[in-house]
């Protein structure tokens, strides 16, 4: 049916996709700064409530901007330094924007805000409001304003929120320039892939294509609800991916039809009837998958649902509707110059099934231990450290922790409504790690010792609270990130657990098989072990910091790999069905559970290898950024997309099916009945390609027991 409707006007297809095109373009333009910026927090957590307590009842708060002032001549206790710094303490207060400032010359010259030498001292603030006031309203007008230099003292401006509004800046940044990399190396290396330049360009056409139409997607969804501005980075990192995936899917399907020789209106129907559905089911398993993500009650991670659901909408629609108008007009014009190089992979294929417990074995060996550095992994919470040492922000929290003896921003703070918690104070002195418990009027500050927060801030976190009781809310910047940490982490098993299933129930639709789902997310999780293990062996523990130009913390921020973990599982998932579909389809066809495995990986491999050397250098582009959580996201996925295409789908895969035999099309009698019934189809009537039979019986594949 689509694909008659395509037929009869490509032309009008075209041209209205590229109208709609210029007009996501124009509609996702604005989406970008409609988008929010988030804090590390957990609504409704403690933390949060103490805060509106401090907020409401006292008129301050965490401090989230923070200057260093250095003295010039002497030290900060001189007059001239001190004047200074008690001048820039109320000139600070009285700035728009801030709700209450304090520092070591207000405070009764404390230690902890001044640092060992007596040579620099900090002056604190807290700016009232979210993220997106104090981050875009606030801070681009004080920063500038305070970072100066007279004749007594140099000042210097961070805080948590400026450090995250420089990353912000630099990770903008470095995504403007990698994707002025990426465009043009996708579009060489689709160009390498087909040797025909119409297809590059209509296979890219499709990337872009589900980039914008996702970002005005979003438009509309950010009119009900907030969204992250890391949404925007899911929509340039999976739309290039997913489109392009889809791209090679379809036109190396219209090729296939092209070279049987089929006219061109044949030829894209059996396209769209083919690849079209096979491509929805990808489509349909990776939303499915991701909006499972709307269990987190965090904006910043719900976002990455409603990005991912958004790609997919925009690339399904591009690859099964406007790129198949395309090849309509197109026609030879994007046809393979010479025979299909087949012959490669169905060889592949047929060695790993006669030894499957070998080479399967070896396979999962080497993936096992790629994987095995994720056991180790430690969650931990961000700071200044994921900018380069040459940020302003990151140049001034060196010095803070080279020369102060503790971190004053750090301190958390312990207050009830409407009480007095002083009467703790005592108590709290004695927590292991507090170095200091000032009283404040009604509520308290405890700052802790800097090596008790870097190396255990949830326990601190634990321990302060277990001695205050339920009567008191304990929050403080580092009680934020814990209790944010607690509910992502807490989470994380009903997540793995929600996608198998939502996986299990797309995939038993399409292949009516309870095996073939069970397998997939098998190898979808260990691909995925690969990932988290290479970001903890690289970026947790330190290996090539010196070569990418990082500076590792010991511990990996949780909301980063769920990113990856998002755009990694789609595309896993996208392998697994253009691979599966195609062994399914030989299946239906002749009912040979062994023989229709290579002949099936044979069809398909090309394309999944093509795909995954091309996002594989797109992704490795990312690595070249100067913010961690770029490199991170470079060289996990990197990584990934070639381990996924080759030791998994490439050896796993079909070991796996030649071990199970029939068994991989395996469903009790009811499932199978009700898969008739509500099943999804992807047979074809399609002949097979020239792969005789005979190389089946040679390699031992038709009848039989493997080789060890």
């Amino acid at each position: 049916m689509l694909g008659r409707l395509i037929i009869r006007g490509p032309r009008r297809i075209v041209a209205a996709g590229v109208l709609l095109l210029l007009l996501a373009g124009a509609v996702g333009a604005g989406t970008i700064n409609a988008l929010s910026l988030n804090r590390f927090e957990a609504p409704g957590s403690e933390s949060v409530r103490a805060r509106a307590v401090l907020a409401q009842e006292h008129r301050t708060g965490t401090p989230n901007v923070a200057l260093l002032v250095t003295a010039r001549q002497g030290t900060v206790n001189d007059p001239a330094a001190a004047d200074a710094g008690r001048r820039l303490t109320a000139e600070l207060a009285a700035h728009p924007g801030v709700g209450d400032a304090w520092s070591y010359w207000t405070r009764g010259a404390p230690e902890t805000l001044r640092s060992t030498d007596a040579r620099q001292a900090v002056v604190l603030a807290w700016v009232p409001g979210d993220a997106d006031h104090v981050r875009r309203d606030v801070l681009p007008s004080l920063a500038p304003h305070f970072t100066r230099t007279d004749a007594a003292v140099t000042v210097t401006v961070g805080g948590g929120d400026e450090v995250f509004r420089q990353v912000m800046e630099q990770a903008r940044q470095d995504f403007l320039r990698a994707e002025l990399i990426i465009l043009p190396v996708v579009l060489l290396l689709l160009w390498l892939v087909y040797r025909r330049l119409s297809a590059a360009l209509v296979t890219l056409g499709v990337g872009l294509f589900a980039v914008l139409g996702s970002l005005a997607l979003l438009r509309g969804v950010v009119a009900f609800t907030e969204i992250s501005t890391f949404a925007s980075n899911i929509a340039l990192v999976m739309g290039i991916g997913l489109g392009v995936d889809y791209g090679l899917f379809v036109i190396f399907r219209f090729r296939e039809e092209l070279g049987r020789g089929l006219d061109v209106p044949t030829a894209v129907r059996r396209t769209v009837r083919g690849a079209g559905r096979t491509v929805l089911f990808s489509g349909v398993t990776v939303a499915a998958a991701l909006s499972v993500l709307l269990v987190f009650p965090f904006p910043f991670l719900s976002s990455f649902a409603y990005a991912g659901v958004a790609v997919v909408v925009a690339a399904v629609l591009g690859a099964t509707v406007l790129l198949p108008a395309a090849l309509a007009l197109l026609g030879h014009r994007v046809a393979r110059r010479g025979e299909p190089r087949d012959g490669l992979w169905y060889a592949a294929a047929t060695r790993v099934m006669r030894r499957p417990l070998l080479l399967g074995g070896a396979a999962l060996g080497l993936v096992l231990l790629l994987g095995a550095p994720f056991l180790g992994i430690r969650f931990g919470l961000p700071d200044d450290r994921v900018l380069p040492s040459s940020a302003p922000a990151r140049q001034m929290y060196d010095q803070i922790r080279a020369g102060f003896p503790v971190e004053e921003a750090d301190a958390l703070q312990v207050v009830a409504p409407g009480q007095d918690v002083t009467r703790y104070r005592d108590t709290l002195a004695r927590v292991d790690g507090v170095v200091r418990v000032d009283a404040h009027g009604t509520w308290l500050s405890v700052v802790p010792a800097s090596e008790r927060r870097e190396a255990d801030t949830p326990g601190l976190v634990r321990d302060v609270r277990a001695a205050v009781g339920p009567e008191a809310l304990v929050g403080g910047y580092p009680a934020e990130l814990a209790d944010y940490r607690d509910r992502v982490t807490a989470r994380l098993p009903l997540i793995a657990g929600l996608i198998v299933a939502v996986t299990f129930v797309v995939l038993f639709l399409m292949t009516g098989s309870v095996v073939a789902p069970l397998k997939a997310a098998v190898l979808n999780m260990l691909s995925l072990a690969v990932m988290f293990g290479a970001l903890v062996f690289v970026f947790q523990e330190g290996n090539l910091s010196s070569l990418l130009g990082f500076t590792p913390t010991g511990s990996i921020e949780p909301s980063i790999p769920i990113l990856m973990f998002c755009i990694a599982y789609g595309l896993s998932m996208d392998y697994e069905v253009f691979l599966l579909s195609r062994i399914k389809e030989e299946y239906d066809r002749t009912g040979d559970a062994l023989r229709s495995v290579p002949l099936g990986i044979a069809r398909s491999a090309p394309l999944v290898t093509a795909a995954a050397v091309i996002l594989a250098v797109s992704f490795a582009t990312y690595a070249t950024g100067r913010v961690v959580f770029l490199q991170q996201l470079g060289i996990g996925m990197a990584l990934t997309v070639l381990v996924d295409a080759t030791l998994i789908r490439g050896v796993l895969l079909p070991a796996f099916m030649r071990l199970a035999g029939p068994a991989n099309w395996w469903a009790p009698r009811p499932l199978r009945r009700l898969h008739e019934r509500i099943g999804l189809s992807e047979s074809s009537p399609d002949p097979e390609i020239d792969l005789p039979a005979a190389r089946l019986r040679d390699a031992g594949i038709e009848t039989g027991r493997p080789d060890m």
